[in-house]
């Protein structure tokens, strides 16, 4: 009555089939090209999947205030007149 289509994993025939093709499409001097710029690419994802994540997870800067005078605010301070 119902055919199930059961998705797997490919076989060793299937591999086979596909590795072939791939050699036809691209050529063997270019596969080595593909595969160093899809590693390089994988790289700058799971690098930017990092930065985000240190982001999102990293807590808030504290903001110290330093009360004491700077040089110019005690210039201003000490020459004006007391009264």
């Amino acid at each position: 009555m119902f055919e199930y289509i059961l998705l797997s994993a490919p076989g060793v025939t299937e591999w086979i089939v596909i590795l072939i093709l791939v050699l036809v499409l691209f050529g063997a001097k270019r596969i080595p090209e593909i595969a160093q710029n899809l590693g390089k690419g994988i790289r700058e994802f799971k690098r930017s999947m990092n930065e985000v994540q240190d982001e999102v997870t990293r807590p808030e800067p504290r903001v110290i205030k330093d009360n004491k005078p700077t040089q110019e605010n005690q210039s201003k301070t000490d020459n004006t007149p007391n009264g």
